[in-house]
């Protein structure tokens, strides 16, 4: 019984009337719900470039019929039926990793408390993204999808393992090629200056610089940027307060709370806003 309920999926816990983005709502909220991870918009111009570039990868379907399918998927996404926007994501292959990869993800950092059954999450999500990686090279959020499943993954085992298994590298490597390829893409550089954050607070500045080229002014510099590029963006007000705490929790308490506070009063525009932002009300209680 146990088991059974681990694996279920917990609803959104919020109200999702505001973020039902019915027909032509979802283009027209588009650039401001994908400030952060700079997804295209799926419509049948995209959807069969995407055809076109994961080859025998791609699902039999026209561009036609996959756009919709996208556009479905991501709906379903933005008002918090992350396991509809999985399924839906997964069931097109690599070419739906992107929404699959993010809505498994979200849901398991918020809403799943068994602390195994998340770290199997990210695991299916990293795996899912690596397909994406192998069949759409050229996409930046095959990149950073696969950083963020391996660093919430990482963060679920500790630092110290994750360093251990080589885990860090990998985030890292994914990191770099999706800034390569997008270098506007703010949640890369949000998870970039967590990256230099936590492996300088675990172990230490020097040994952090000569070992993986993690340092403390490399994540303030990702975060800075991240923040200038979404500045509405409750994220990245909530890894500015995780990162100021990472590198001197001590001396930055009020700095970090101040970012939470940020967060917590930004207007969220889609369910994973609204968890984001209720995160960190959560912090300053």
């Amino acid at each position: 019984m146990a088991s059974k309920k681990a694996a279920a999926w917990a609803p959104f816990p919020h109200d999702a009337k505001p973020f039902a983005y019915a027909g032509e709502a979802l283009k027209n909220a588009w650039p401001k719900l994908h400030a952060g991870d700079g997804e295209p918009y799926p419509d049948a111009k995209r959807a069969a470039a995407l055809l076109k570039a994961a080859g025998k990868a791609a699902p039999k379907l026209d561009a036609d019929a996959l756009a919709t399918a996208l556009q479905e998927a991501w709906r379903a996404f933005h008002r918090g039926d992350f396991q509809a926007a999985f399924r839906a994501g997964e069931a097109l292959g690599p070419v739906g990793a992107s929404v699959a990869v993010k809505a498994i993800g979200i849901h398991a950092t918020y809403l799943v408390d068994d602390d195994d059954e998340k770290l199997k999450r990210f695991e299916r999500a990293a795996a899912l993204a690596e397909t994406a990686v192998q069949a759409l090279p050229d996409e930046a959020n095959s990149h950073y999808r696969l950083a963020f499943a391996l660093g919430r993954y990482s963060q679920g085992l500790s630092i110290a393992k994750a360093l251990k298994l080589g885990i860090a590298g990998k985030v890292r490597t994914a990191l770099d090629t999706a800034l390569e390829l997008a270098p506007k893409h703010a949640e890369a550089h949000t998870a970039m200056a967590v990256y230099h954050a936590e492996i300088v607070a675990k172990i230490g500045a020097m040994l952090a610089g000569l070992t993986y080229g993690a340092k403390a002014v490399e994540a303030e510099k990702h975060i800075a940027t991240a923040l200038k590029l979404t500045p509405a963006s409750p994220i990245a007000h909530v890894e500015h307060g995780n990162v100021l705490l990472l590198l001197d929790e001590r001396r930055n308490e009020d700095a970090a709370a101040a970012a939470y506070e940020k967060a917590s009063k930004c207007k969220p525009l889609d369910a994973m806003e609204a968890l984001d932002a209720a995160w960190a009300a959560d912090q300053l209680e």
